[in-house]
């Protein structure tokens, strides 16, 4: 059968992905002063489409996790999934590197570590696995770090990085920060090469859109595709049908609600094989 995620951007390292009548959301932040405008946030009405919402918090940074995600709860079907290092007084399951959550037999929660506070999600969602990285990334700064530390920063990477699965992520929301300066995208590179997710969204690119433009163009890849959406309410609808082949379309500025007609979206021309691009026909 076939099955269509749509994917919404909406701050720095927040999205949301909506398959049938279940919400993720990840690391929604409205701004530092309020900058994602009113009408591209998540409002009541889209949320009341969902029978089951899972709001994810990677760690408490504030530029990662929003209060305004706690008035949610009571009011809809809310579960929230946070890092274990959470302040106390936050509601919901707490995960640590190395647990994994079950929801009944259509989801699937597995943390992963960080390399700055936190972990990293990796959901399975009806054969459907999604990443999101948080604050996971090789943070080194080629300028200023001294060489011990860009070594130290680079194992800490790869340790981390180690332990998640390669060659079944379907879609990947990864750090890709210029303010790193040199070698900014060399955490997004490597994990590009090592885990082989088949799409990859940069994030946490802090208004750079003209770099994110430039990554997606130089690092796209046969294994993985990039697309870089730096624009809030940009959206995906990512179809997938029953031999797994994953097309994509893309729509700049819908808001976060599902698209009324069919046409809404512009076909990319690079369809992604979710089987693995590794030859024979598709």
């Amino acid at each position: 059968m076939d099955k269509t995620l749509f994917v919404t951007y909406y701050l720095h390292s927040g999205f949301s992905c909506a398959l049938g009548k279940t919400l993720l959301i990840f690391d929604y932040w409205l701004g530092e002063h309020g900058e994602l405008a009113e009408r591209k946030r998540i409002q009541p009405e889209f949320l009341r489409r969902f029978d089951d919402i899972y709001v994810f918090v990677s760690h408490g940074h504030p530029d990662h996790y929003d209060p305004v995600i706690n008035s949610w709860q009571g009011v809809f079907p809310v579960t929230y999934i946070v890092s274990h290092d959470m302040p106390v007084g936050t509601r919901g399951k707490r995960m640590k590197p190395g647990d994994t959550l079950r929801f009944g037999d259509r989801m699937t929660v597995q943390a992963f570590d960080s390399t700055d506070l936190g972990v990293s999600f990796l959901v399975t969602l009806e054969d459907i696995r999604i990443f999101h990285a948080g604050d996971l990334n090789f943070w080194h700064w080629r300028e200023e770090s001294t060489v011990q530390e860009i070594e130290e920063a680079d194992e800490a990477f790869r340790k981390a990085c180690a332990p998640i699965p390669t060659g079944v992520i379907d879609i990947a929301f990864f750090p890709v920060d210029p303010r790193q300066g040199r070698l900014y995208d060399a955490g997004a590179n490597y994990f590009i090469m090592t885990v082989k997710p088949r799409l990859l969204v940069p994030m946490h690119f802090w208004g750079r859109a003209e770099n994110m433009a430039e990554f997606a163009r130089r690092s796209r890849n046969r294994d993985t595709e990039i697309v870089a959406m730096v624009r809030p309410a940009e959206q995906l609808q990512i179809q997938i049908d029953e031999d797994g082949f994953m097309t994509i379309y893309v729509d700049q500025d819908t808001g976060p609600a599902l698209p009324e007609t069919d046409d809404v979206f512009g076909e990319t021309d690079l369809p992604v094989d979710l089987e693995g691009l590794t030859g024979g026909e598709k």
